[in-house]
C-alpha cells in the first residue's frame, strides 16, 4: 500500500473519527449514526450508583476474606481469647457499616454479589 491509499483524518472532534471508523467497520454503523448525542451521554447518577456498587462489592469481598482468615487463625489456635473477642467485635462493626452504606445507596444485598459468568457468583 502506498501512503495515498490510507484515509487521512484531520479533525478535532472524536465524533468525526467515530463516524469514519463506523462506516467501514460494521452494519451497525447506520443505527449508531442515528443515535442522538443526548442518548450517548453518560448519566452521572448511574455512573455514581455503579461506582458505589463496585466499591461496596469490593469492600464486602475484602470483609469476607478477613472473616475467613480470622476463622483459620482461631481454629489454628494462634489467637488469645481477648484477640478473638476483639476480632469478632471488629468484624461485626464492619458488617454494620457495610450494611448501612448498602441501604444508604439503595442497593439490595444481591447487588453486591457480582455474577462472574462461568466462574459463578462472587460471594
Amino acid at each position: 500500500m502506498t501512503s495515498h491509499d490510507y484515509m487521512r483524518i484531520e479533525s478535532e472532534a472524536s465524533g468525526d473519527f467515530a463516524r469514519v471508523m463506523a462506516s467501514e467497520m460494521s452494519p451497525m454503523s447506520a443505527l449508531q449514526e442515528k443515535t442522538s448525542t443526548a442518548q450517548r451521554q453518560l448519566d452521572v447518577g448511574k455512573v455514581k450508583d455503579g461506582l458505589a456498587q463496585l466499591v461496596l462489592t469490593l469492600v464486602k469481598l475484602l470483609h469476607e476474606l478477613l472473616e475467613r482468615q480470622a476463622i483459620r487463625r482461631i481454629e489454628g489456635g494462634s489467637l488469645s481469647a481477648a484477640q478473638i473477642e476483639e476480632l469478632g467485635q471488629t468484624l461485626m462493626k464492619q458488617t454494620e457499616v457495610i450494611e448501612k452504606l448498602r441501604v444508604e445507596f439503595g442497593l439490595e444485598a444481591e447487588d453486591l454479589n457480582l455474577d462472574l459468568g462461568p466462574l459463578g457468583k462472587l460471594l
